[in-house]
Formats: structure tokens, C-alpha cells, sequence
């Protein structure tokens, strides 16, 4: 049996280090939107305002959602040396962000229904003392959006030592509690509009409207919210340019060739990539290839099959004779 000692050739794979500034805001923003949705939900009933309502339920969806964030911080931060996970913990704030871009999008259908009944059934609504309470909204949304802001900022500027030239990848669960507080935000503008429209000229079919068009608005920030954490999740990443980088760093100046290649992200901005190289070179090893690689830091662990492929021979021309 087999009993050297092998911690020189082992490694946890434990890539992401977590933002306790991202973590951190997003519990304060849930609480201060859990608070704000009562409020709104409240007097959207009061003053029967549709827009205001539906600013209410949007915000509701949004502490559930912004709640998901929060459960995907502490779930990875709890297992990240879970030997399990044999890439860390990593994705499971990109499924967290994931969970909310459909929370996102459910709530934006729930707008547009409400908006349309209100439409084909018009009702009575106190406009000045709804414009108060969606004013005092926005107000709330854009201190939310303030903090998760400098929690983008602070994770940045202590994540962007593997940026490598690529540009910086967002915190995917942060940036889903931004799109939510950005959403929530856009349409209590709407709301606003609306009933500043219904107070001043009697136009009471601008509130169910403006719920229509902030569900659109809502609708397409979800969309891509969705493609961005679903390209993590399915490791959809043989299209981004360290994808190349790795290629022509095995190949430049030798004969070798890779013949196959898959790269797939373990972290915001870092790696994991499994290779098998062809050479012609029979002294070739794996650390060669890894020394080439090297140069990129955000490669953070990589898998390297080496295949020597036999010289063909030179065949015999046809015999003059």
C-alpha cells in the first residue's frame, strides 16, 4: 500500500472567499424591505390604488427574494470546506440569484394581470394619500440600492486581482438583491407618475397602465437576470476569451496541440479548466503545460492529460526500378 506522504500534490477547493460586505447589506435591505412592503401593501388597500398595490406585492416578492440571497450567503459561507462540493460552494449563491430572477418574473406577470382587471374594472382611488406613501417607496428603494451599491463596490475592490484583462464578473446573488431594489424602485417611479396623473387631470386609467408598463420593465430585468446566472449554472463558458487564452498559451512557440479542452468558472472571477494536450515531445509532463498556464492567475486549478503522438514515418517512394 501506498503510504508517502501526498499533501504536497493536495488542495482544497474551497475558490470563493465570500463578501461579508455583500452578505451584511443585503440582510439590511431585506429588513428594511420586509418593513416597507407592510406599509405599501397596507395602503395600497386603504387608498385603492392599484399601482400602489401592485408596488406593494412587487416589494413583497422582493423581501422573499432578497430572503434567498441572504439563506445563499450563509448556506455557501457554512459549507465552503464541504468536501462534497468538489468545487466549493460557489454556485450556490449563483442558484440563489438564479431563484430570484424567477421571483422577478413571476411577480412581473402577477402586475400585468392585476393592471389589466384594473383596467377592464375601474375603481375609486385616493391619489393624494397614495402619491405620500409611494414617494416615502421610492425614497426607502433608493437607500437599498445605495447600500447594495457600496457592497458591489467594496467586494470589487478586493475581488479584481484575477480581472486578468477579462473585466470584473458581478457578484451574480448581489447583483439579483441590485435588480430587485432597481425593479422596485422603477416602478414606484411609475407608481408616482400615475397617480400624480390621477390627482391633477382625473386620468384614473394611468394606474392600472403604468402597472403594465413597469411589469414589462420588470419582465426584461428578470430575463437577463436569468441568462447571466444560467450560463454559471450550466457551464456555458467555452465562448469567453480565457477560453483561447489557455489554448494559445499551451501551443505559442512549440508544436504541441490541445486536443481538448474544458474551462468552467469556480468562483466570480477564477477558473477550472481540464486539458489533454498532443505533443511530439515523449519529456513532456503535465507540470510543462502547467508552468505555461501559470501566467493566468485566474486559472485555479487545472486537470492536464499529456498524449505523445508518434513521428510519422517517411514512406518509401516507388521503387525506380
Amino acid at each position: 500500500m501506498h503510504t508517502d506522504d501526498l499533501s504536497d500534490w493536495m488542495h482544497d477547493h474551497a475558490f470563493h472567499q465570500g463578501s461579508a460586505a455583500a452578505e451584511r447589506g443585503t440582510r439590511i435591505v431585506l429588513w428594511i424591505t420586509a418593513v416597507t412592503m407592510v406599509i405599501e401593501i397596507a395602503a395600497g388597500w386603504w387608498f385603492n390604488s392599484m399601482a400602489l398595490t401592485a408596488d406593494g406585492w412587487h416589494m413583497s416578492s422582493h423581501a422573499v427574494a432578497i430572503g434567498l440571497s441572504v439563506l445563499a450567503y450563509a448556506t455557501a459561507r457554512r459549507y465552503a470546506t464541504d468536501p462534497r462540493f468538489a468545487f466549493g460552494t460557489w454556485k450556490v449563491e449563483v442558484l440563489g440569484g438564479f431563484a430570484s430572477a424567477i421571483f422577478l418574473l413571476g411577480v412581473a406577470g402577477m402586475m400585468a394581470f392585476g393592471s389589466v382587471e384594473r383596467l377592464m374594472a375601474p375603481q375609486v382611488v385616493q391619489f393624494r394619500e397614495a402619491l405620500v406613501v409611494a414617494v416615502a417607496g421610492l425614497l426607502v428603494n433608493l437607500v437599498c440600492a445605495l447600500i447594495l451599491g457600496q457592497a458591489h463596490h467594496h467586494d470589487h475592490d478586493h475581488g479584481h486581482g484575477h480581472a486578468h484583462g477579462h473585466g470584473a464578473h458581478h457578484d451574480l446573488n448581489l447583483k439579483s438583491a441590485y435588480v430587485h431594489v432597481i425593479t422596485d424602485a422603477a416602478t414606484s417611479v411609475l407608481a408616482i407618475a400615475a397617480l400624480a396623473g390621477g390627482w391633477l387631470y382625473g386620468w384614473s386609467w394611468l394606474d392600472p397602465l403604468m402597472g403594465i408598463v413597469g411589469a414589462a420593465v420588470v419582465a426584461v430585468w428578470a430575463k437577463g437576470l436569468i441568462v447571466d446566472t444560467a450560463k454559471v449554472l450550466l457551464d456555458r463558458e467555452m465562448d469567453h476569451p480565457v477560453v483561447d487564452e489557455i489554448r494559445d498559451a499551451i501551443e505559442a512557440g512549440s508544436d504541441d496541440r490541445v486536443a481538448d479542452l474544458h474551462v468552467w468558472r469556480v468562483g466570480k472571477q477564477v477558473y477550472s479548466c481540464a486539458v489533454t494536450v498532443v505533443t511530439r515531445d515523449c519529456a513532456r509532463t503535465p507540470d510543462d503545460v502547467r508552468r505555461r498556464l501559470a501566467v493566468h492567475e485566474e486559472i485555479v486549478h487545472s486537470t492536464i492529460e499529456v498524449q505523445v503522438c508518434p513521428r510519422t514515418p517517411v514512406q518509401a517512394g516507388p521503387d525506380p526500378a
